[in-house]
């Protein structure tokens, strides 16, 4: 059917926008208050070139904000000089020990600023679904509380039975497909169908968790269909070109990609680096809970429990709720409390 749908929801602290597929999210956009604009994909920025590495091909840039940014050192940007000031736009957001990629636009002058800010999300959505209207309200909340659950998981379960793991580690991204339930009297033709189905559900998935770099699938059997699994992916991950290396199977029934970095991983958005839930994404959560009860009853005092970590990240989103539900509420800390543990009542 490949139908996409657009939603954009607004909470307090936080905007979320999300692009579904025959029902499905594809695609998850999140932006928090206090993000570095210059940053954020398609920013554009007069930077200022801190240090050269030609060994590397690449120089490093100071953008103002954040962290450097990795300029690489081809097409018209082979020869910057120390200190210069370029015109640069961001490529690739920063992810986890690594700053973001720049593409080089034009030599410039002054100090590191931001020039343009990156597209909206309305904008964002609409380029991928340029006819739909943006849905808004308790359905775009609905559909993006389950995009960012399922940009989350690990294990994902297929149509028609099977499962798929996504696992990304330091080097790439893994893709265990298990045939599970799909095996039957024809296991020929269950794997085939399994692994083609996996091809399709991963690259939705891919997308939808914001993972590029090296992809290696681990297919189900042996003898595969080389012909027919190209075709699969090729099909599956043109909506992510310019940028995606496809190669063969091997003879162990390994497949492998490459696809571009645009976005910052959703998981590095939500997960700290100990594996744990982040206080600021905890606390998100916590003040849509109150968002909501406090709709609910447009009386009522509100309590929201958490672990101190979570409460001191909420009091730099806090004027957003009052602006929204009225100052009838208060965030306490239970040092008892989990750090992904929360709870909202009435007083």
């Amino acid at each position: 059917m490949n139908q996409r749908r657009l939603f954009l929801d607004k909470s307090p602290g936080e905007s979320r926008g999300v692009v579904t597929l025959d029902g499905r999210p594809e695609r998850l956009f999140i932006r928090r208050l206090g993000d570095a604009p210059g940053q954020l994909l398609g920013a554009r920025s007069v930077a200022r070139v801190r240090r050269i590495e030609r060994a590397l091909g690449s120089a490093f840039l100071d953008l103002g904000e954040g962290p450097e940014a990795l300029l690489p050192l081809k097409g018209a940007a082979k020869a910057p000089t120390e200190g210069a000031a370029v015109e640069v736009e961001i490529a690739a957001e920063a992810r986890r020990g690594k700053g973001a990629v720049v593409q080089f636009i034009a030599p410039a002058e002054g100090e590191p600023r931001l020039l343009a800010p990156a597209p909206g999300l309305t904008e964002q959505l609409q380029r991928f679904a340029p006819d739909q209207a943006v849905g808004r309200g308790a359905e775009a909340r609905e559909a993006a509380d389950a995009a960012e659950d399922a940009a989350l998981a690990i294990e994902h379960a297929l149509p028609g039975g099977g499962t798929i793991a996504i696992e990304p580690t330091r080097a790439l991204t893994a893709i265990d497909v298990d045939l599970g339930r799909a095996s039957g009297a024809d296991q020929a033709r269950a794997t085939r169908r399994t692994n083609l189905t996996a091809i399709a559900e991963a690259a939705r998935l891919l997308r939808l968790k914001s993972l590029g770099g090296l992809v290696v699938f681990d297919l189900i059997g042996e003898r595969h269909d080389g012909t027919a699994l190209a075709a699969a992916v090729k099909a599956a991950f043109a909506p992510d070109q310019p940028g995606v290396s496809i190669g063969p199977v091997s003879r162990l029934g390994l497949l492998q990609l490459a696809l571009p970095r645009r976005a910052r991983p959703i998981a590095e958005i939500w997960i700290d680096a100990d594996g744990r839930a982040s206080p600021a994404a905890v606390a998100l959560r916590l003040l849509r809970a109150l968002e909501r009860e406090g709709r609910a009853d447009g009386g009522a005092r509100l309590v929201g429990r958490c672990a101190p970590a979570v409460a001191a990240a909420a009091h730099a989103y806090i004027d957003e709720l009052i602006g929204r539900v009225g100052p009838r509420f208060e965030i306490r800390a239970e040092p008892g409390f989990a750090r992904d543990q929360f709870e909202v009542s009435t007083i």
